[in-house]
């Protein structure tokens, strides 16, 4: 491992308790942690996170292996080396540990009473600094009482930042706050490593965040492995438990018996897992997951049909580099799965991918967008239809969900495209994860 990486974890095995109580956290982790670079910590509680993250932080001291933190060495070292680190750690919690009868400036100025070479002088002019920096150049004057939970959290941030420090280590500190909140947190945090060089050291179990990690580890059992690893096994699990524990069945049965809210938890859970294998695609492959994802979104596809009460429901992938679009899930015809390749731009589906926008039609044959290709090929008659765009993680059209023809032979409407959107969006995310695996696996 690189001797001027800013932190540096060798073997480290770690214990709480003693005697017969005593119970091993940490297990031979080892894990190095570039300048600049911002590392997501992610695991079950009680996995050994924040007693990893303490142990970085100099908070206590480490037991077995290595700890080499800005050059020093934790294990056995003594209180001033410690302490010495600490000065150059930001630390920020979930918890912002503010004192309500200080203003957010005082809270700041606070922080920097523990470097006795900085001036009140300039005391004030960093906390007034980093207070704009996390945006609330406006809100010195403000006690936490008079701020919003996410401003606290800015707060806490710019009090983690005020001494300049070369590593932050942030311990869940999105789990207080709303989406917005938390994502703006996060993004101060991108800034910082990436205009300062700082090094970030997160904690977190919030998935809607990973996006900004250079890399993601996983804790599990006071066992260290790489993300990917982590979210392959997991989902894997996840898949077999749901088809092993109906053997007499295929997933579409199960999914299709399936009560409408219990449907959407399965369908939460999955895309959950398939998000946050997203965030791994540029360093895994995995054939049986890529099986698991299709098995999946065909079996979802055809349940969105019925809860819609739809005739058909239909998934086409964009493929710009060949110009076409992939029918890739509808209802079987004849017992064999429709593979139906069109032009981009052809019929309705190719009008809704070049334009990014929903589309509705009350009568298909009177519209000059249908294209009655696909009719001849499946030998389905369509009247209505609802054609949505599916959007990827680049706010790109790499898709579009079909519904054709509501049951009781009444157009599409309104209240139809809101709910047919509200299941589309977790769709997007399983399509486009299966989407990158099966590109990646073909370009191998």
């Amino acid at each position: 491992m690189a001797v001027d990486a800013p932190v540096v974890v060798e073997g480290v095995s770690h214990y709480f308790g003693s005697g017969d109580l005593r119970r091993q956290i940490l297990f031979d982790v080892s894990v190095e942690l570039q300048a600049g670079e911002i590392v997501i910590v992610t695991g079950p509680s009680g996995s050994g996170k924040t007693t990893l993250l303490t142990l970085v932080g100099a908070l206590r001291s480490a037991q077995e292996g290595s700890v080499r933190v800005l050059g020093q060495e934790l294990r056995a070292a003594g209180p001033r080396t410690l302490e010495g680190v600490r000065k150059r750690i930001g630390y920020i919690f979930q918890s912002h540990n503010l004192i309500d009868a200080l203003s957010a400036l005082q809270n700041v100025e606070l922080a920097l009473l523990l470097h006795p070479h900085v001036s009140r002088s300039e005391s004030r002019s960093r906390a007034r600094e980093m207070l704009d920096f996390v945006g609330l150049g406006q809100r010195l004057d403000h006690h936490p009482g008079q701020l919003s939970g996410g401003q606290r959290q800015r707060v806490a941030i710019a009090r983690a930042l005020a001494a300049r420090p070369r590593i932050v280590l942030a311990d869940e500190p999105t789990a207080s706050l709303d989406k917005k909140s938390g994502r703006d947190v996060v993004d101060l945090m991108q800034q910082l490593a990436r205009e300062q060089g700082v090094t970030v050291l997160m904690v977190t179990h919030d998935n809607r965040v990973l996006d900004v990690a250079d890399r993601i580890v996983h804790l599990e059992d006071g066992r260290l492995s790489s993300f990917t690893d982590a979210v392959v096994s997991n989902t894997r699990q996840m898949m077999s438990l749901l088809a092993d524990s109906h053997r007499k069945t295929d997933l579409e049965d199960l999914v299709r018996s399936m009560p409408e809210e219990q449907f959407r938890q399965l369908l939460e859970q999955v895309t959950d897992e398939s998000h946050r294998f997203l965030e791994a695609t540029d360093r895994a492959r995995s054939e049986a997951f890529e099986s698991m994802l299709e098995q999946a979104l065909g079996a979802f596809t055809a349940k969105l049909g019925a809860i819609m009460g739809a005739g058909r429901a239909s998934l086409f992938l964009v493929d710009p580099e060949r110009g076409e679009m992939w029918l890739k899930v509808a209802q079987r015809e004849g017992g064999r799965p429709v593979d139906l390749r069109l032009p981009i731009g052809s019929g309705i589906a190719g009008h809704v991918a070049s334009t990014g926008r929903t589309l509705r039609v009350d009568d298909a044959y009177s519209s000059e967008l249908f294209n009655p290709e696909v009719d001849r090929a499946t030998g389905f008659r369509t009247r209505s239809i609802l054609c949505v765009p599916l959007l990827s993680q680049r706010r790109e059209v790499f898709a579009v969900a079909q519904l054709l023809n509501r049951l009781d032979g009444a157009p599409f409407d309104d209240e139809d495209e809101k709910r047919f959107q509200e299941f589309c969006e977790p769709m997007a995310v399983i399509l486009e994860s299966w989407s990158a695996m099966n590109r990646a696996r073909h370009a191998d």
